[in-house]
């Protein structure tokens, strides 16, 4: 009993209700004055951190680690010994080949005055040509000879300076796969690239690999401003700089992104690889002498529908619309202006848009009132919606 006078009672304050509104016609547009403002649009995105370039330190002597100069997140200046690798292997070596390089030496001294004195022999007719001959080869090997030994001792002492790595620029060690004791391999003899003893990077200047919606991607530009934030000084704005737009797309779960590259300085060093940030690239500040909401843009496929709610006869329409205009649909457009006369369909050429509103560039005055009407779809749901609800609730 008490659901039924319930369920009464909900109908009849429904009816009442819908009888209200129908005594009254239900406005669907409303108007506004042509008005200066200023348009802005940016995009948001996601990204992390890194180095702009970062450099893996290698030794090119193979052996047993020493010493370590610097540990993970030093910063290092360049030149400064950042490890020692045993030098023994590479002593013999320069040994062997300085007393290599002596003795050919003494054996270019002696193969250089048999020649001369050849040379005598072979004028005075002392010796046969082909004596002379072999005193000439002689000599052309033991100077062949001291040049190879001369070169392997050069190569020696490179390598045993190869023992002691330095730092080939300033930059702070963010990364030291190896410790003391351990036996590294050289790149320049082992089958795999070497082994890796430190990474280091200027962390001076970092960037931001932000990901960009397919969509968004197009209004970046190299050398425009973004705005980044991390978690760990979410008061504090950095300013970065767009450098590059990589070409090739990051699919996931079927979002398609693009890499965008954003330059930051770094001088305060608070900025950390890895750390993630939200990213906003300002894509539109402009300041416009006129603007309309964009909804107040009509096309010729619509006219004829936001044109009937405020009763535009078609005839009028038809004769607006008899002439083409360059440019519909792409910087020209019809919209609704309010007069003593009445409504008036006027083209317009637009510039820019934040999506809400859009810049008239010409077509309009500075004391212009156009009409914000619903487009076609939304306008035939309304009608399909209070179809269904007078359907429902009608008792006629």
């Amino acid at each position: 009993m008490t659901k039924t006078l319930t369920l009464t009672f909900i109908v009849l304050m429904i009816v009442a209700c819908s009888g209200t509104d129908q005594s009254k016609e239900t406005q669907f547009y409303k108007k506004q004055q042509t008005v200066a403002e200023t348009l802005e649009v940016s995009i948001e995105a996601s990204g992390v951190i890194e180095a702009i370039s970062s450099v893996e330190i290698k030794s090119k002597a193979s052996g047993e680690v020493l010493f370590l100069g610097a540990e993970v997140g030093d910063f290092v200046t360049k030149g400064s010994m950042l490890a020692q690798i045993d030098q023994r292997t590479a002593n013999n070596i320069v040994d062997q080949t300085k007393s290599d390089l002596e003795a050919s030496k003494v054996r270019l001294l002696n193969a250089e005055s048999q020649f001369e004195r050849g040379q005598e022999l072979h004028a005075n007719a002392s010796i046969s040509d082909k004596d002379f001959e072999d005193i000439k080869e002689n000599y052309a090997q033991a100077k062949s000879t001291l040049v190879r030994n001369e070169v392997s001792f050069e190569n020696a002492k490179i390598s045993l300076d190869d023992t002691v790595v330095k730092s080939p620029i300033d930059g702070t060690i963010i990364s030291r796969p190896v410790e003391v004791g351990q036996v590294i391999s050289s790149p320049t003899s082992a089958f795999g690239e070497g082994s890796i003893l430190m990474t280091m990077a200027d962390l001076s200047k970092v960037r931001v690999r932000a990901l960009v919606d397919e969509i968004d991607v197009g209004k970046v530009s190299i050398g425009q401003t973004v705005s980044i934030k991390v978690a760990a000084y979410r008061d504090k704005e950095f300013i970065g700089t767009v450098s590059k737009i990589e070409p090739k797309a990051y699919v996931q779960q079927n979002v398609t992104t693009f890499p965008v590259l954003i330059d930051i300085d770094n001088d305060e060093n608070l900025l950390l690889i890895g750390m993630n940030t939200d990213v906003v690239i300002e894509v539109l500040k402009k300041d416009v002498a006129m603007s309309v909401p964009t909804m107040s843009l009509r096309t010729r496929k619509d006219i004829y529908t936001a044109a009937s709610i405020i009763n535009i006869e078609k005839e009028e329409i038809d004769k607006f619309l008899a002439e083409k205009v360059k440019g519909e649909n792409f910087n020209r457009f019809i919209v609704i202006t309010d007069s003593r006369k009445g409504p008036n369909l006027t083209w317009v050429k637009v510039g820019v848009s934040d999506l809400v509103n859009v810049e008239i560039v010409e077509g309009l005055s500075s004391d212009d009132i156009v009409y914000i009407l619903p487009s076609k779809s939304l306008f035939d749901y309304q009608e399909r919606f209070k179809k269904r609800v007078s359907g429902t609730f009608g008792f006629g």
